[in-house]
């Protein structure tokens, strides 16, 4: 059965489509999900995250503990300050990849996606041993919920009583919202501006009614999931369980910049990943710009005349743009952008063009 997030009740009350996901009964679309997409876009949406992990490393070797088991420089992000890394196994698979937020000078919070919360919490404790630190697992008493858009400035700037001015991006500061007590993050995943909430679970209904009132002048909608996968895809942002996986490392993603080899110490991963660094991987996430109105999905072959060159792992008619988009993995001589290749939709085989991603960024 799957479980259910403090705003379910909420969800149901708005008509909401649900879904499974990661085990999560979560709301998929509302009414229409070109509608919300749409709607982050010009104006903003509202999410419900909560099926997301939070888990909180304390203690004085908190940085250490973070620095041996991820592969970011967990000890020179200072406190109020956020960093997107990966954790990876032995062998350089990716784990999850996550967002670490800096709370204090001895505590973290991690953030897991929904379907390795386990995975992630069960790797940090086992790598924390030995070092003077904690590692707490509050997913299930944490709702996060997520302002998304253009106008989220002004919205949450009717509510809280926090500088929004001063906060950066990947910057995060406790606040209150209308008596809420909140950590308020400026971090997302749709490629808009926009803020992240984090609250005690039992007061997540009550704050989402906040928001949506104060948002409504401004065009705020309720937005699912669907809509989210949609912005995120052509923000180019990766998706765990399809650009990234155990079988690829960070380089195969493009994303070998979040690997810090320079940091002290060892890591877990760090001879494996060395190793990978030092020679072309053979195949690379790419772009992938469509004609007409067929889109990519997961799992299509990527074809160079006949021969199979590669896969698509995300693809959707972009709602912003237009046109067909999908991220795929191809063969390195393949990568460049303006590289002319094909997809196998469903037996009809249709043009595409290697582009550099994002395929959409905010201006």
């Amino acid at each position: 059965m799957s479980k259910e997030t403090s705003l379910y009740g909420v969800h149901k009350g708005l008509g909401a489509l649900f879904t499974d996901f990661a085990g999560w009964s979560m709301p998929v679309r509302y009414a229409s999900e070109l509608a919300e997409h749409k709607a982050v876009r010009e104006a903003a949406g509202l999410f419900d995250l909560s099926h997301m992990g939070e888990i909180h490393v304390l203690g004085k070797q908190a940085a250490d503990v973070l620095d041996h088991a991820l592969v970011g420089n967990l000890t020179a992000l200072k406190p109020g300050r956020a960093r997107y890394t990966m954790i990876c196994d032995e062998t350089g698979g990716v784990l999850d990849d996550l967002v670490v937020y800096r709370l204090g000078d001895e505590e973290y919070m991690v953030v897991a996606n929904a379907s390795n919360v386990a995975v992630v919490s069960e790797a940090i404790a086992e790598r924390a041993a030995g070092f003077e630190a904690q590692v707490d697992d509050r997913s299930e008493t944490t709702a996060l919920i997520a302002v998304q858009g253009p106008k989220a400035v002004e919205i949450l700037g009717a509510v809280t009583d926090a500088d929004l001015g001063a906060l950066k991006y990947y910057a995060s500061v406790p606040a209150s919202v209308k008596g809420h007590d909140v950590l308020l993050a400026r971090t997302g995943y749709t490629g808009e501006d926009g803020f992240e909430l984090f609250v005690d679970a039992a007061e997540a209904p009550a704050l989402w009614r906040i928001l949506a009132e104060a948002g409504e002048p401004y065009g705020l909608v309720p937005a699912g999931l669907a809509c989210r996968d949609t912005l995120r895809l052509e923000a180019g942002m990766p998706l765990y369980g399809n650009e990234l996986s155990r079988e690829l490392s960070p380089f195969e993603a493009g994303l070998g910049r979040v690997v810090k080899f320079e940091k002290p110490g060892d890591f877990v991963g760090r001879a494996a990943l060395e190793e990978r660094a030092k020679v072309d991987v053979p195949r690379v996430r790419v772009g992938l710009k469509g004609t007409g109105r067929r889109a990519p999905r997961h799992g299509y072959r990527v074809l160079s005349g006949d021969t199979e060159i590669g896969e698509v792992t995300s693809g959707a008619l972009s709602p912003t743009l237009g046109y067909p988009t999908a991220m795929a993995y191809v063969e390195h001589a393949y990568a460049e952008p303006g590289t002319t290749l094909s997809v196998d939709i469903r037996g009809r085989i249709e043009p595409v063009e290697v582009v550099a991603l994002p395929f959409y960024s905010r201006a």
